[in-house]
């Protein structure tokens, strides 16, 4: 399963963290998530079709920065 590493800005505490992975994991072509709000760091289980645009996306929208 491949894996993708995001950097997220914003993120203050564990909410913000659970936001963000409820976001992420609400993708279909998330097979989960692992955020870290200390590191500021995502790592995403995906599938081959994933689009790394799309998981950047679903990150801005809920209200956090994020870039590969």
């Amino acid at each position: 399963m491949p894996m993708l590493d995001l950097n997220i800005t914003g993120m203050t505490c564990g909410c913000c963290s659970g936001r963000v992975k409820r976001a992420l994991e609400a993708l279909p072509e998330v097979q989960g998530a692992h955020v870290d709000h200390d590191r500021g760091r995502a790592t995403v289980a995906v599938g081959s079709d994933a689009n790394p645009r799309n998981l950047i996306e679903a990150v801005e929208a809920v209200g956090f920065g994020c870039s590969p």
